[in-house]
């Protein structure tokens, strides 16, 4: 059972040790330890909304970004206009509401630039994605009533039943259930006959499609999910930070994304989460001595690319296993 592979107790103990200890941290008074490990449980749903389309779908999407800023946006103006007036119709603090919005906006979002961006391949399918999300973030700095490049400050986070967002415990209980479920979710449909073809697709697109399938219909469908899951991390970004910008979206935040999947190892159930941790963390500590900390990034990158094929799960688990 793929439970008892090393890949299995890998997983187990690296998501055991995610939920463990930064509550730990947090109630012997390291405070910052519960933030950081509740912004990585955000990056990394992100990150596995995106190893759905690039690793299992071959899809190098340098625009999910967009996504994330867009499901910020959708918390963030609601609880402006609550606070201080206009589109009624809108304006809410209410979760009910807020999440929704961010998971139909970007599932909408990327429907209709999937649509286009999908008729195209290898470079252009990166450069036409990229440019989908510059876009938005102009769009979005040229409206000076949400704050346009200077940001809007979130006053009022969501507000849930039986959940209080401003506890940062149960804020960061609800990233990483999210996290799990996020896991999970990719997990099922990669597994499922869906996931097969799309799988299929990516190693020889030409077969698929003689055997019937339309590839474009699920590559649609795969993209469309990935920005819906990437719009709920946004939505649980934006009421952990208080604070969104266009910044958010710009390009080199979805190349960020991206290097998780790569860093941790595409195409497995677990890697955009190691990718995540180890992005976070050695940014931490970089960044504590050098504002050049992008440079060794860049450097680990091309180790891994190199030396690691398959990320830090292929150096973990020494050897590749059937059933992931």
């Amino acid at each position: 059972m793929s439970f008892l592979t090393r890949r299995g107790w890998i997983s187990a103990v690296v998501m055991a040790l995610l939920a463990v200890l930064p509550p730990v941290f947090f109630l012997t008074g390291n405070a910052f330890y519960l933030d950081l490990a509740t912004r990585l449980s955000i990056l990394a749903i992100a990150a596995v909304s995106l190893n759905l389309i690039l690793g299992y779908g071959g899809l190098v999407s340098f625009g999910h970004a967009a996504f994330v800023g867009l499901g910020a946006y959708a918390v963030g103006i609601p609880a402006h206009h609550w606070l201080y007036g206009g589109l009624d119709f809108l304006a809410t603090t209410s979760g009910f509401v807020q999440v929704p919005l961010a998971v139909a906006v970007t599932a909408l979002f990327a429907l209709i630039t999937g649509a286009v961006c999908l008729r195209t391949k290898g470079v252009y399918f990166i450069m036409i994605t990229m440019a989908f999300a510059q876009m938005i973030y102009y769009l979005i700095v040229s409206i000076e009533e949400y704050g346009g490049d200077d940001g809007l400050v979130i006053d009022t986070r969501s507000e849930l039943p039986l959940i209080d967002l401003d506890n940062p415990l149960q804020l960061f209980g609800l990233a990483y259930v999210s996290l799990l479920v996020a896991m999970l979710l990719v997990r099922m449909i990669t597994r499922s006959r869906f996931g097969m073809v799309l799988q299929g697709a990516k190693g020889n697109e030409e077969r698929m499609v003689t055997l019937g399938f339309n590839i474009y219909a699920y590559r649609l469908t795969a993209y469309v999910i990935s920005g819906a899951m990437c719009g709920y991390a946004g939505a649980l970004l934006g009421n952990f930070t208080t604070f969104i910008s266009p910044e958010m979206m710009d390009w080199s935040r979805s190349g960020e994304l991206m290097f998780m999947v790569i860093l941790g190892g595409a195409a497995t159930t677990l890697g955009p989460v190691l990718g995540a941790i180890a992005f976070i963390v050695v940014e931490e500590i970089l960044s504590s001595f050098t504002i050049y900390w992008h440079l060794p990034f860049g450097l680990m990158l091309m180790g891994v690319v190199l030396f690691a094929r398959g990320g830090l799960m292929g150096l973990l688990r020494g050897r590749r296993e059937d059933g992931e």
